[in-house]
């Protein structure tokens, strides 16, 4: 499959990018394209299927050190500056290529799972995470429920987490979890008491871990997701991640980071799209004249590569602030419901302007496969996890009229 140039080696200026995330960007798309492009028309085209999880790609990851990228050295980790910034970049390039392998064995993994077993207490910390860097360990991070997604409230959550000698019991069920058919580990998000909610690690094996088979999707089809049943699971007292009570506080700050991350894939997917439809642009004719000379495609297409410098300076802004320690919650809202759009919006006019060519998956006649109505049906889930979009204006209302007027 012939890829084409991608245009934001002429168009983005990694110039305020330190030193050391643009040798991580380097690094990222050299693995991008030795070992995640030849396959990646497989990867999202198949539906989803119970062995369906790409291990092969997720050792390949894992050799190539990515999983270290995001963690300090103590636990296996580069101990970068910046890492929060580098995992983001890494995500971009990953999206090019792959939004589900991107959701799926990095945000999911290293983000979601990896940024809040952080938080846990030693000998947990030193034992679980330096196995996920080495790619030893799959991970889940599992929040939602069937009656609570967006809102992870106390009342509204059904799994409990009940006090036994040496640890807890846990009952319940989770939806839509990523990874859960290959996981190893699953941090989980439940009730522990009036009002309280804490995170335990639940290991899976011969542990009333039930997973079943991975949903079918419109999209994103590398990133299996599934019901988790919990059945007098139980998670010794060491497995309690951060302090008992504090699990509602640690996920919406795991989800804040995945926010960013989903930013930068939207900025992924949309660049891979742009690419693929200006590639068409200047060979297909029309009437005996190349799309490019039409002037709507121009400015159509001018209008989204600016929106790209937007997004992709907004979810490196989100991320450089965690970096130094500082709040990003606005930040991540905007970074997020930006980029994720953009993917859509691109995508659409990508699909647009290639007609047939944009629409087909593979076109037999000439034995050719297209890889953007995969982007087009990968680019919409962005615009509803890890926080839907109108819950993200929300949270940018919240900061311009405060909490008294928005609630």
């Amino acid at each position: 499959m012939t890829h084409p140039a991608r245009r934001a080696d002429g168009l983005y200026n990694d110039v305020f990018l330190p030193d050391e995330t643009r040798r991580i960007r380097a690094e990222a798309r050299a693995f991008v394209e030795a070992q995640l492009r030849p396959h990646a028309f497989r990867l999202n085209t198949t539906p989803e299927r119970r062995d369906g999880f790409p291990r092969d790609i997720f050792q390949a990851m894992a050799k190539a050190g990515l999983y270290e990228i995001p963690f300090p050295r103590d636990v296996g980790g580069r101990g970068l500056e910046f890492p929060t910034l580098a995992s983001m970049i890494v995500l971009e390039e990953l999206a090019y290529a792959s939004a589900g392998v991107a959701s799926a064995l990095y945000d999911a993994q290293v983000l979601l799972v990896g940024q809040t077993l952080l938080r846990a207490a030693e000998p947990l910390r030193g034992r679980i995470l330096p196995a996920l860097v080495r790619g030893e360990l799959v991970g889940s991070f599992a929040t939602s429920e069937p009656g609570a997604s967006t809102d992870l409230s106390p009342a509204a959550m059904q799994t409990v987490a009940e006090k036994v000698e040496g640890g807890w019991r846990i009952n319940g069920r989770k939806r839509w979890i990523t990874n859960a058919v290959a996981a190893d580990v699953i941090v989980a998000l439940c009730r522990s008491g009036e009002g309280r909610q804490s995170f335990l690690l639940v290991e899976t094996r011969d542990n009333g871990v039930v997973v079943g088979d991975p949903d079918l999707k419109m999209g994103n089809h590398p990133q299996l997701t599934s019901d988790v049943e919990f059945r007098d699971a139980f998670a010794p007292d060491d497995h309690l991640i951060g302090a008992a009570g504090g699990g509602l506080r640690a996920a919406l700050s795991a989800l804040m980071l995945g926010r960013i991350g989903i930013g930068a894939v939207g900025v992924g997917l949309a660049q891979a799209a742009f690419d693929q439809a200006c590639a068409h642009m200047e060979q297909r004719k029309v009437f005996g004249r190349e799309l490019a000379r039409f002037q709507h495609w121009q400015f159509t297409f001018a209008d989204h590569a600016m929106a790209l410098e937007q997004a992709r300076g907004l979810y490196q802004k989100a991320a450089f602030l965690i970096d130094r320690g500082q709040s990003a919650e606005v930040e991540a809202a905007m970074a997020k419901t930006v980029g994720s759009s953009l993917a859509v919006d691109v995508a659409r006019d990508a699909v647009q302007v290639c007609g047939a060519y944009g629409f087909a998956r593979v076109i037999q006649g000439a034995n050719e496969p297209r890889m953007l109505e995969a982007i087009y049906r990968d680019a919409k889930i962005g615009e509803i996890y890890e926080g839907a979009n109108e819950v993200q204006r929300w949270i940018v209302a919240r900061r311009i009229f405060g909490r008294e007027l928005t609630g």
